[in-house]
């Protein structure tokens, strides 16, 4: 036998071992079993992905679900307050008309106090409109969320803890108070 004889009788035994399956039982017996069956996922495996993409979606949804709604919950918001600075600058007008009509002079004519009282209530009504509400709390008690105290005062005809007098109005914007009214409150 010579050198290339062997070489092809070697090659020969090679071959053969392919074709029954030697070598590649040799090479799979170096890999994993979990890296075997990448391809091949049992059905169980298939039951956990399918309950995992299950509870994905659901959970993707109601944050969907969340987001809608907080952004419908904005919108509103910004529908019903939009307004806010726009009206809290036109309250100092309200509170000059007030003081013209309280400070009016005796030489004044009843058509000059007329027509700040309709300047007035144009103006009321407009807020009215926005959702703007005045706060005059006459005879109430004191809610320090609604009322501002300026100082106290002794009134022996009213309880304590009731407003005395009033300074300035309060105003709400849809039950959000943009000013508490200035108000003295009762202390026997």
């Amino acid at each position: 036998m010579t050198k290339n004889d062997k070489i092809t009788e070697e090659n020969l035994h090679d071959d053969d071992q392919i074709e029954n399956g030697a070598e590649s039982e040799e090479h799979n017996d170096n890999v994993p079993d979990d890296e075997q069956n990448i391809g091949n996922p049992t059905y169980e495996e298939l039951l956990d992905k399918k309950d995992e993409l299950e509870e994905s979606l659901l959970r993707a949804n109601a944050d969907l679900d969340n987001a809608f709604k907080r952004s419908l919950i904005e919108v509103e918001k910004a529908h019903k307050y939009g307004t806010e600075r726009l009206l809290t600058e036109l309250l100092p007008i309200i509170d000059n008309l007030e003081h013209a009509l309280d400070n009016i002079s005796k030489n004044s004519t009843n058509e000059d106090k007329e027509g700040i009282e309709l300047t007035l209530k144009s103006f009321e009504s407009t807020l009215d409109k926005f959702g703007m509400v005045p706060i005059y709390p006459v005879d109430e008690e004191f809610n320090p969320e609604k009322h501002e105290a300026v100082s106290m005062e002794k009134d022996k005809s009213k309880k304590d803890g009731l407003i005395g007098n009033v300074f300035q109005r309060g105003w709400e914007l849809h039950k959000r108070v943009i000013r508490p009214a200035r108000v003295t409150v009762i202390k026997n």
